[in-house]
């Protein structure tokens, strides 16, 4: 059991969460403007993001959280005199041939909760050598994920794509932009829906070990992965459209709420094969907050021109990451023990208790109550 906990909480909580950069690429014919947002502190200490899920994990933590409480100015000049050495790991090329770029201005936001990632704004240009050739973009892995957006001057296309690895872009055309086959589109947000599960949704494994620990019999499991799976798919069909949109400063708490009172109710009403329609219903609500808690990650990649796909990808992949944790549940805890008449007392009480704690942890950080404990984002 504590094996499985600690996949879905690591001793470490994010308190300075590694976030991909957001990169906005606009193509002229002479030359290539690009709008970065990213955190510019583990850039200029030498922070291996592809390392780390949080800059804390790093031998250069101290470093790092030192520039966070940086002034704006202090913090530029920190980045000018570093920015010739981080430029050396982005490639911007247009006919295989590297384009200088220059950092042309940044913007720095004042100093605020240094436990929370402060996100600059740089302003990267590039002169284009004369021909059609396109552009291609991209970074080491070491400055860790970059989702670049293309978007052609006077068209609604999009081009849109998630980097790791040290991926590069596909060709971006000088005009309209670059175009992503359906598969490619399927394969990267099923991966994304994946990765926001195991192992970046710590949140939502915990609700969905909640729901295992409820009973082992597939009737009321069924019914419960049924409901929380249809919530979540329509708010986050709703909130992906703009139709609805919630602050995260209240879905955040929100859904550790929801993990608590889960947790709780299986000690006082778990253990039988009936499931009555007011968990269903509990289930079901709480399944609203979470899908939310989805869209904030789609607001961040974007859904591009093939919205139907990215959003039935997107969710497949949640779909499939929720699924592994229920069957990594059950192979470690259910088959070996779950005929066992300890397995209620010793397991599934204890299991919930230790998720109702977490989850109590989060949502105190989450409203400010903990003052100087380390921030979950």
């Amino acid at each position: 059991m504590v094996t499985l906990l600690s996949m879905a909480f690591p001793l470490t909580v994010a308190a300075h969460e590694v976030q991909p950069a957001v990169a906005d690429i606009e193509i002229g014919t002479e030359g290539v403007t690009i709008t970065l947002r990213t955190s510019v502190e583990p850039l200029i200490v030498g922070v291996n993001l592809s390392e780390v899920a949080d800059t804390d994990e790093s031998p250069l933590a101290d470093q790092n959280d030192a520039l966070r409480a940086l002034a704006p100015s202090e913090l530029a000049s920190a980045l000018d005199a570093a920015w010739p050495e981080i430029a050396m790991d982005i490639t911007l090329q247009s006919g295989g041939v590297d384009l200088p770029l220059t950092l042309t201005s940044v913007d720095i936001p004042s100093v605020g909760d240094t436990r929370i990632r402060r996100d600059s704004t740089l302003i990267l240009t590039a002169d284009l050598p004369v021909g059609k050739d396109p552009v291609v973009f991209g970074w080491d892995a070491k400055l860790g994920g970059l989702i670049i957006r293309q978007v052609a001057t006077g068209s609604e296309d999009a081009y849109e794509t998630y980097l790791t690895n040290g991926a590069l872009s596909d060709p971006m055309p000088r005009t309209g932009v670059a175009q992503q086959s359906l598969g490619d589109v399927i394969d990267r947000y099923i991966v994304s829906g994946f990765d926001h599960i195991i192992p970046k949704g710590m949140d939502h494994m915990l609700f969905v070990l909640g729901l295992f620990f409820y009973a082992l019999a597939w009737r009321p499991l069924l019914w419960q992965v049924t409901a929380f799976t249809a919530a979540h798919t329509v708010t986050l069909a709703l909130a992906s459209l703009g139709i609805v949109s919630v602050p995260a400063s209240i879905v955040e708490p929100l859904i550790a709420a929801s993990i608590i009172w889960v947790a709780i109710e299986n000690v006082w009403k778990g253990g039988t094969r009936d499931i009555g329609w007011p968990r269903i219903a509990v289930v079901f609500g709480f399944g609203l907050l979470h899908g939310l808690g989805f869209a904030s990650v789609l607001s961040q990649f974007g859904l591009g021109n093939q919205f139907v796909a990215s959003l039935i990808s997107f969710n497949v992949g949640v779909e499939i990451g929720q699924l592994t944790v229920i069957a990594v549940a059950f192979l470690l805890l259910g088959l070996p023990f779950g005929s066992r008449p300890f397995y209620r007392r010793a397991i599934a009480i204890p299991g919930s208790l230790i998720i109702a704690t977490i989850a109590a942890y989060w949502f105190l950080n989450r409203v400010g109550v903990l003052g100087d404990l380390p921030y979950l984002t």
